[in-house]
């Protein structure tokens, strides 16, 4: 019988080695996927956490711009509880943030007629509600509170009658008013500065009953929001310093507590450009 001759083929170290190179070049793809991955995540996060941050920076400005505006006509009598802004310091970093308090003119026209309105607008923190999934549990069983704060916004109206602020229409007509809703979440410090026209800080804020003069005296305001990630984002805990831009005690209350979380300091200044025209 004739023998086969020129026989192919591969031998079994040939397969092996060829399924170690398979097995090396899939770990490396891999290993470059979860990276590139990882980074996309981080980026995205980062995005996320600096969007609500100034989307809430934004809202604020908005509102700071209107403090002290009022339509020509407008005859409802103004007293202290309409002054333009009150900002209310922190007094207590770890359990409070600043609160601002701003009012301005409004209305709309009814039945043919122009009707004039009071508005203020209240934003301040209260503690975070948010159970913190990435601490250990308590002995209860649950997870601790969020170490942050959540803001809430408030929007009232002037009633003419009763003489005092509410969030309930004197009209039909009015349906803009609210009572306090989150605005914001993972929100660790707010911090509002007012200066004046000399480019000064008034420290402390004036009020209607310290230096109220100075009420008017407000050109822009200074605006910090400090957020943070809502899940580690470091590979590492680290003690991660955040400078505060009024106080070295809002920094203070950072040290010694090393975590893995991201934090975006956002700051900006809103001109109160309605004020000059009181």
């Amino acid at each position: 019988m004739e023998k086969l001759k020129n026989n192919t083929g591969v031998t079994l170290v040939e397969i092996l080695i060829g399924i170690i190179i398979s097995t090396v070049m899939m770990g490396a793809m891999y290993t470059s996927y979860n990276a590139v991955s990882g980074s996309y995540s981080q980026v995205s996060d980062r995005a996320k956490i600096s969007n609500q941050g100034r989307d809430l920076v934004g809202m604020i400005v908005r509102d700071i711009r209107n403090a002290g505006f009022r339509y020509f006509g407008d005859n409802i009598p103004v007293t202290s509880a309409h002054s333009p802004i009150i900002i209310t310091k922190a007094k207590n970093f770890n359990s409070e943030c600043d609160t601002l308090v701003v009012v301005y003119g409004g209305g709309k026209y009814v039945s043919g007629k122009y009707q004039y309105a009071k508005y203020r607008v209240k934003y301040h923190c209260e503690p975070s509600k948010i159970r913190d999934k990435n601490s250990p549990k308590l002995p209860s069983g649950q997870y601790p509170l969020l170490k942050g704060f959540g803001v809430y916004k408030t929007k009232e109206i002037w009633d003419k009658n009763a003489n005092k602020w509410n969030t309930n229409a004197d009209s039909d007509a009015y349906d803009e008013t609210f009572e306090k809703q989150l605005v914001a979440d993972y929100i660790e410090d707010m911090v509002f500065i007012p200066i004046d026209e000399n480019g000064f800080a008034l420290d402390p804020p004036p009020s209607p009953t310290f230096q109220k003069e100075k009420l008017y005296k407000i050109k822009t305001v200074d605006v910090a929001i400090t957020v943070r990630s809502t899940k580690p984002f470091y590979q590492r805990a680290a003690e991660r310093y955040k400078q505060a831009i009024s106080n070295v005690q809002r920094t203070s209350k950072y040290k010694g507590n090393p975590d893995r979380f991201f934090r975006d300091l956002i700051t900006v200044t809103a001109h109160a450009r309605n004020l000059g025209l009181q």
